[in-house]
């Protein structure tokens, strides 16, 4: 094992491909002469030179409708998104051709394509720039959607996205381009639609996913302090999502609490909620509670934002309800 940053494993993942299939290309916003606007692309230039590490203008419908003409002729493209709030501008052809050219073809194309970028808050970047869009994307058939939370789960599953012969929106966070963390040295992949039992418990159960879910860690960690055992399942794929191991680990606990980076009407904890309480409603002992965003646009100021995003406060705070011990 090594240790390298989430930036270093999504150019690796991206650049051991590369070398084993010359039809897959970066293309996007300052991903060549920039190294990428989080150097997750860093040197790629240099080895594979401008015809597969392409820059582009800011133009995200056009670079994003190239790749999906491209991916339906034989092609990989990596398409990346500064931050996804910027694909909203593209979102036409991600959602109108590259998820649906294999139905309206009557499979005559696939579109083995890769959109990939920032997802979620950053931090002070206001209302249009910390979004959270997994759920959108989601809910669109044709399309899988992968949010890793770790170096590992990003490398192993960036690889399994880009082999993948449907469109995949892969989404990371600018917060988390710096985490560290261990990779394995060989070659390896990790197979979309498997959650990952992050910590195992008895008590109650997290569902989580992405950088949040490192608040569900910090309540864990001070849970435990008050011997409350909390089982925490990293989803890392949320289409398709991993039903059975959510299902497994509540007939376990009985408990339910799912955190998400997200608004709270229609989103990801909602789909998980009917899920459970249609399949496993008579292991319950406590109504499912889910953390979510405030219901209202992103705030800048760093006073407000703290209490617009979820915190390992709530995290225990919900863990309590359940268990009845407020």
């Amino acid at each position: 094992m090594k240790t390298i940053q989430f930036r270093e494993a999504i150019q690796e993942a991206m650049s051991e491909e590369m070398r084993k299939d010359d039809t897959i290309y970066l293309m996007g916003e300052e991903v060549a002469e920039y190294n990428g606007a989080y150097k997750a692309s860093k040197g790629m230039l240099d080895e594979f030179g401008p015809e597969r590490i392409i820059d582009t203008p800011i133009s995200e419908l056009g670079f994003s409708g190239i790749g999906v003409g491209s991916a339906m002729i034989g092609n990989r493209p990596i398409i990346e998104f500064m931050t996804f709030n910027f694909a909203l501008v593209g979102i036409d052809q991600i959602i109108n051709n590259a998820a649906k050219i294999r139905q309206m073809s009557g499979g005559q194309f696939n579109c083995p394509i890769v959109f990939r970028g920032p997802t979620g808050s950053a931090g002070q970047l206001g209302a249009t720039h910390s979004q959270a869009f997994e759920n959108w994307f989601a809910n669109c058939p044709g399309l899988k959607v992968v949010i890793p939370s770790n170096p590992k789960d990003a490398k192993g599953l960036l690889k399994s996205a880009i082999r993948d012969n449907d469109p995949v929106i892969f989404m990371e966070s600018e917060q988390m381009y710096g985490d560290k963390g261990e990779v394995p040295e060989g070659e390896y992949s990790i197979p979309l639609g498997v959650a990952d039992i992050r910590r195992e418990g008895t008590d109650v159960t997290i569902v989580s996913f992405g950088k949040i879910i490192k608040e569900a860690d910090k309540a864990a960690e001070e849970l435990a302090k008050e011997n409350i055992s909390v089982e925490i399942i990293d989803l890392r794929t949320v289409k398709p999502l991993d039903y059975e191991a959510v299902l497994k680990s509540v007939k376990k606990t009985n408990r339910l609490v799912i955190l998400e980076e997200a608004w709270p009407f229609g989103n990801v904890a909602t789909e998980i909620t009917y899920h459970v309480q249609s399949n496993a409603f008579d292991y319950l002992d406590a109504p499912i509670v889910k953390i979510n965003t405030a219901d209202t646009p992103a705030p800048y100021s760093p006073v407000l934002l703290a209490e617009w995003l979820p915190n390992h406060q709530d995290v225990v705070k919900a863990v309590k309800k359940v268990l009845y011990k407020l």
